[in-house]
């Protein structure tokens, strides 16, 4: 199917609900955004195949389509390494890259570097002024609390690299406001994302031209016949939902979550709408709430059904709530 520039900037994107084993794994998610089935395929960290590896492989096999990382963690690697790696994405897919980092849980960075970072937000806030600066062909002087570097990337033409951030609170918003392009989401309400995060952004902005982009990752699944809604948003959110910063997000946006429960997370994720259950079209609409809430990117995370029923599952609902929203755009 044939999409123009503006038509693909309505649709969704994707993600790679997985840390895959091989690079082949992720080819099909890549050939949605080759095909015109999505805007851009995402990874988190992997810590099985290497994220950055994944896309420069399917790249050089001639799958070569905008994508985003969703995100990689900061303790993994040095800031220029990191512009370094963003920028060749860049210039071997010949697209538009979104580099996103979250400064990982606390437990994650004490195993790598004998301590948590004392102030997230500072290092979050340092990494990204950095990496942005390098991108920039920018001289970077910097000897800051967490990393130092005197020096510049070599200069190269190459497609635009957004520098973003993994964003939950209205803290790491400000944060975001100031310093990033993108501000990554992951199962925000849409009305936490207008009513919190984005007045946030706005207020961290200020000084700036103009506040960063929101992409926020939204679980889905398409009803069918024997899918049991909250068995779906367990699988897919269980480990979020035992986590203290996830939980807390979603308590402030209304949503009953303990993460000493998190099956009871999963139904009230379920209930509350934060993980959509329907038909494509009524998937489609509920995705234009967050559109309408002020989401640039809306990311579609289908790990419910990759998880209880394989990919071509998962792969299949993309493809039909891509169609819905097309649908619901007048574009089908």
């Amino acid at each position: 199917m044939t999409t123009d520039a503006s038509e693909r900037a309505t649709l969704p994107s994707i993600l790679v609900p997985s840390m895959p084993d091989t690079t082949e794994t992720v080819r099909p998610y890549a050939e949605l955004v080759r095909d015109g089935d999505a805007r851009r395929v995402w990874m988190g960290q992997s810590l099985k195949v290497e994220t950055h590896q994944v896309f420069a492989h399917l790249a050089g096999a001639g799958v070569r389509v905008p994508v985003g990382t969703s995100v990689t963690l900061m303790p993994l690697r040095h800031p220029y390494e990191a512009a370094l790696q963003a920028r060749s994405l860049a210039l071997t897919t010949g697209h538009p890259v979104v580099a996103g980092y979250g400064v990982g849980a606390p437990a994650f960075v004490r195993s790598l570097n004998g301590r948590p970072y004392d102030s997230p937000r500072t290092m979050a806030a340092e990494y990204l002024r950095t990496v942005r600066s390098l991108l920039d062909g920018e001289i970077v002087d910097h000897a800051g609390d967490y990393h130092a570097l005197r020096g510049r990337l070599m200069p190269m033409e190459h497609p635009r690299v957004e520098v973003g951030v993994g964003v939950l609170r209205p803290n790491m918003a400000r944060t975001a406001g100031g310093v990033a392009d993108v501000a990554i989401t992951w199962m925000t309400p849409p009305g936490y994302v207008a009513e919190t995060l984005i007045p946030a952004l706005d207020e961290g902005a200020k000084g700036r031209d103009a506040r960063c982009r929101v992409a926020t990752v939204v679980h889905v699944a398409v009803d069918r016949p024997k899918r049991d809604p909250y068995v779906l948003a367990h699988t897919a959110a269980a480990g979020h939902l035992s986590a203290d910063h996830y939980t807390d997000m979603l308590r402030r946006a209304g949503v009953a979550a303990d993460p000493a429960d998190p099956q009871a997370g999963a139904r009230a994720l379920v209930d509350s709408g934060t993980y959509v259950y329907g038909s494509a079209d009524h998937i489609a609409g509920v995705l234009g709430t967050y559109r309408d809430a002020g989401v640039d990117e809306v990311i579609l995370n289908c790990g419910g059904v990759l998880f209880t029923e394989g990919e071509a599952a998962a792969l299949t609902d993309a493809r039909e709530i891509v169609e819905a929203v097309r649908r619901r755009d007048g574009h089908g």
